[in-house]
């Protein structure tokens, strides 16, 4: 283990993890090293003689940890994007060592009297301190001896069951494929989507994505196999069940243990957001309108079907009532989305449009898998920004979704510029270019919102480093990027026929445009009912158990007035990785809640013009470069020049 690649700095440009060089057998030896160097070092600060200061304290333990945090980054990425079994062996056998270690930082109670006596007078040294009391606070630093035994051990059965959920939803999402061995069945499927689903043996497998209306429910005309899709979407991994109910229930144990009624007033307490009321305000606000207009787009359906219909003939029967209404196709969009256009000409045009960056593809650095591009990032003034990470298609072993990550943190601490990633789960075609769908192309700008929240970001340490936010903020900068997808510059500049090259038709476009807020009322009762349920899961009182979780999640969703039988959440609680084995806990509610800040947003770039630079250098210097350095709510303040308000969130989803 000499030559273990994590035991000293990465020597590529950026500090690029090494993936060329890493091997399944480095991990455990990097964790447990990484490990015991970082609690030397805690308790080194927390026996220092010298009296506390910031420097010989709190930036001291960001300084702690390099070998840990450089083996945990690339795990991460590989244990969600690559994975193997020997990769989900290691995450087994490390995962509660990984929570017994926050455990011991974060309860040293040597440690923990030393950071109380810390004081500061600089602002970003002052709201780092606070950050740091408010964690130990939140782990437990002051319970007893007692109290903080039961906590060690909630904590380690939580880190396990959290594993147990991914690894069994990641199995049971690549094992729950429709596979079907009549070509016909699977009529509506384009010719180049139906051949990147041949098997080897002659069926055809259409794999699962992460949540419950699979992509191809818009497309199939065989009602049966709509239907077995639907199914199997929604009954995948059911062992799960029990494993959610185990974690609410603990969850609520540990929130008691820690001052809080319930695991959600514990969550949205240092979240913007703060109290359990403001959120139930807020989606109280939606969950009327929108179900009225899910009701009024079900008769819709129920006409263009002539028949009742069922949760797996929405998608396909609203496609034929937007093409009824508004003339409009969505497949007909897709020849004009190719993957490298949209991105080149696209993405990288917009971000290059509005903050004067530019993007060089780096075929010397290499990730780890044949699929993943690197791009080097510079300024307008040519100086170096940072690496941007592609890892674009759907592949055995990653996870479903699509999802941004930092493999380097910026900070001025170790004088590091940021290395980020995107990953997303688009199906890879046997041959020819990639199309995209109007949805995967929203996804990508998205997705790339996050990734321009990481590379601007300008901050002194790593702990508020780029997206490292309130959850229910992290959203909002990557839904404002959405905006460009459609912005007439940037859609002329990208939407061209993969063939011809011709422009994507004007009338196209307005047709888009006009079909903007249909199917709104779906969208959102399918959004707000899966928010609702984690926030039922989560207001479980200590010592509540559930015995039959899906009677729980149908009473939840009755209870909160979003239960339509034609409309299931977009995840259900067997599927729900966002709060079971993720960090969304009590907090799936944050998307709804960024995205109040992200209409004003919108609101506020088109009155000021749009895509200017004056535009994107004031949002990059008040909002994208502040990481979690400042109190996020001052910062869009900053920007926007008035606090958020609901209502051009309402009128953008056709709910006023």
């Amino acid at each position: 283990m000499a030559e273990n690649p994590f035991f000293a700095p990465s020597d590529l440009p950026y500090q690029l993890p090494p993936f060329a060089d890493i091997r399944e057998e480095h991990y455990v030896p990097a964790f447990e090293r990484g490990m015991a160097e970082q609690l030397a070092e805690v308790d080194a600060i927390a026996d220092n003689p010298e009296p506390p200061t910031f420097d010989n304290t709190i930036a001291a333990l960001e300084r702690s940890g390099q070998i840990l945090d450089r083996t945990a980054t690339a795990f991460s990425s590989i244990a969600s994007s690559n994975s193997t079994d020997g990769i989900m062996e290691i995450e087994k056998q490390i995962s509660p060592q990984l929570t017994r270690h926050s455990d011991a930082i974060r309860l040293n109670r040597a440690l923990w009297a030393r950071i109380k006596q810390v004081a500061t007078d600089d602002p970003e040294e002052s709201w780092l301190l606070e950050k740091y009391r408010d964690d130990f606070i939140r782990a437990g630093a002051d319970l007893s001896e007692t109290e903080q035994g039961r906590l060690r051990e909630l904590n380690e059965e939580l880190s396990k069951l959290s594993t147990e959920f991914a690894q069994s939803l990641l199995k049971a999402s690549t094992e729950s494929a429709l596979v079907v061995t009549d070509r016909k069945e699977l009529d509506g499927l384009d010719e180049a989507k139906i051949e990147s689903l041949r098997r080897d043996d002659g069926t055809y497998a259409l794999p699962l994505l992460n949540y419950t209306n699979q992509p191809g429910l818009a497309q199939l005309t065989n009602r049966d196999v709509r239907r077995r899709l639907y199914e199997l979407s929604v009954g995948r991994a059911p062992g799960n069940f029990d494993l959610a109910a185990r974690m609410a229930a603990l969850r609520a144990e540990r929130a008691a243990l820690l001052g809080f009624p319930n695991h959600a007033a514990y969550t949205v307490a240092d979240q913007t957001a703060k109290t359990v009321e403001a959120v139930e305000e807020m989606l109280g606000q939606l969950v009327g309108p929108a179900v009225r207009n899910a009701y009024k787009e079900a008769e819709a359906l129920a006409e263009q079907a002539g028949f009742a219909i069922e949760p797996w003939d929405w998608s396909y029967y609203s496609e034929k009532v937007r093409k009824a209404r508004y003339d409009f196709d969505g497949a007909a969009m897709r020849p004009y989305f190719e993957l490298d256009r949209v991105y080149r000409d696209g993405i990288f045009f917009a971000a290059g449009t509005l903050y004067g960056v530019t993007f060089t593809e780096r075929p010397d650095l290499s990730g780890y898998h044949p699929d993943v591009t690197v791009f080097e990032v510079f300024n307008e003034d040519g100086s170096r920004l940072g690496l941007f990470v592609l890892d674009p298609y759907a592949r055995a072993g990653k996870r479903g979704g699509a999802w941004m990550n930092n493999l380097v943190d910026q900070s001025f601490l170790f004088g590091q510029p940021p290395v980020v990633m995107n990953n997303l789960n688009i199906t890879k075609p046997a041959s020819g270019p990639t199309l995209l769908t109007y949805d995967e192309v929203n996804t990508a700008f998205h997705e790339f919102g996050h990734a321009l929240h990481g590379l601007f970001s300008h901050v002194r340490y790593p702990r508020v480093s780029g997206t490292r936010v309130p959850r229910d903020f992290v959203e909002y900068p990557s839904q404002v990027n959405e905006m460009w997808v459609t912005w007439p510059e940037v859609l002329a500049n990208y939407a061209k026929h993969h063939e011809t090259g011709e422009p994507m038709p004007a009338e196209l476009v307005a047709k888009l445009t006009a079909a903007s807020t249909f199917n709104q009322g779906f969208k959102t009762v399918e959004y707000l009912a899966a928010t609702l349920l984690d926030w039922a899961w989560h207001k479980l009182t200590p010592g509540e158990t559930v015995d039959d979780p899906e009677a729980f999640e149908a009473a939840a969703l009755d209870a909160a007035q979003v239960a339509m039988p034609v409309i299931r959440p977009r995840y259900r609680t067997n599927y729900f990785a966002h709060i079971f084995a993720g960090g969304y806990s009590a907090g799936y509610y944050s998307y709804i809640w960024s995205e109040v800040l992200d209409a004003e947003s919108v609101e506020w770039f088109t009155e000021n013009g749009g895509l200017t630079r004056a535009n994107g250098d004031h949002f990059r210097r008040e909002l994208l470069s502040r990481g979690g350095s400042i109190d996020p709510l001052t910062a869009f303040g900053n920007f926007r020049g008035r606090e958020p308000s609901i209502q051009p969130l309402l009128a953008r989803r056709g709910l006023v």
